[in-house]
């Protein structure tokens, strides 16, 4: 059975775009997408593929509402988030308290999410105070974003803001936190898992009518990220996380990744992203 598939070419997943790993009883027909981001809309908006990646706050607004897709435990990016709040110069993060801050593209981006998660728990950031000035619409078109949520006025740039987060097309912007590098690791050093930022999702009606399609894809994505691991020659990203998390440090499972999940899902709750919260079970199919 040929599966529609959208996934950009990373090293996890390599062996399974050239053909080296197939999952049992299945062909991923991959389709390239550029920037992969306008397939996580396509898929919300259209169900327009069988499997794709997708940003993983994308698809918690998605299953809140009812988009007919799962999730596997399948995490093909993740990153340091201190230092996406960028600035003019390194400051305060109190100081943005009662600003207009700039967003790169929509309020649900994960990035963003953890990035205010960084700023609300670990220096005090009170997000509620700040205004969010997105400079696109979200993926999940049903979201209506909270009330200190607004979209760029005519005329307006990221470029115009003190501070933003997410990239900004300009040369002039620092990290917000100047010990931007090493506040992640101290992160990464104490709660042991590295932020998710991608998954996998792959539609419902298929998941269904084929009761093995979910721990074959779980299985091949797997072999083909330990090929990776396992090969010994890690992206400078990826060897910097493992300096601190051992082995693999790009470990799929739910377990594996529950409480950096849990957070994700956190942060969601009180960014008010998401009105109700999610077991963390009830949002992977083919979990192994």
């Amino acid at each position: 059975m040929e599966l529609r598939t959208v996934s950009r070419t990373s090293p996890l997943n390599a062996a399974l775009k050239d053909g080296r790993v197939a999952p049992r009883g299945f062909r991923l027909v991959f389709e390239e997408v550029e920037p992969v981001t306008k397939a996580f809309r396509r898929m919300c908006r259209e169900l327009a593929y069988d499997v794709t990646e997708m940003a993983a706050t994308t698809y918690l607004v998605a299953k809140e509402h009812g988009k007919p897709f799962t999730a596997l435990p399948v995490f093909l990016t993740r990153g340091f988030h201190h230092g996406a709040v960028v600035a003019r110069a390194p400051g305060d993060p109190k100081a943005l308290e009662g600003a207009r801050v700039g967003v790169n593209r929509g309020y649900t981006v994960t990035t963003g999410v953890w990035a205010r998660g960084i700023l609300a728990r670990e220096y005090g950031v009170d997000l509620d105070s700040i205004t969010w000035v997105r400079s696109d619409e979200e993926h999940v078109s049903e979201f209506e974003p909270p009330p200190n949520v607004e979209d760029l006025r005519d005329g307006e740039a990221l470029t115009d803001f003190d501070a933003v987060i997410g990239d900004v097309d300009a040369d002039t912007f620092v990290p917000l936190l100047a010990d931007a590098d090493e506040a992640a690791r101290r992160y990464l050093e104490r709660h042991g898992n590295w932020p998710v930022n991608h998954l996998v999702v792959v539609r419902d009606d298929l998941l269904e009518a084929h009761p093995d399609l979910a721990p074959a894809l779980v299985e091949a994505f797997a072999r083909a990220k330990d090929a990776y691991v396992q090969g010994g020659e890690l992206q400078p990203l990826h060897a910097r996380a493992a300096e601190v998390m051992g082995a693999d440090p790009l470990p799929y499972g739910v377990e594996a990744n529950r409480d950096v999940l849990e957070e994700l899902i956190d942060h969601a709750v009180e960014q008010r992203i998401l009105t109700l919260r999610p077991a963390v079970e009830s949002l992977f199919a083919g979990d192994r």
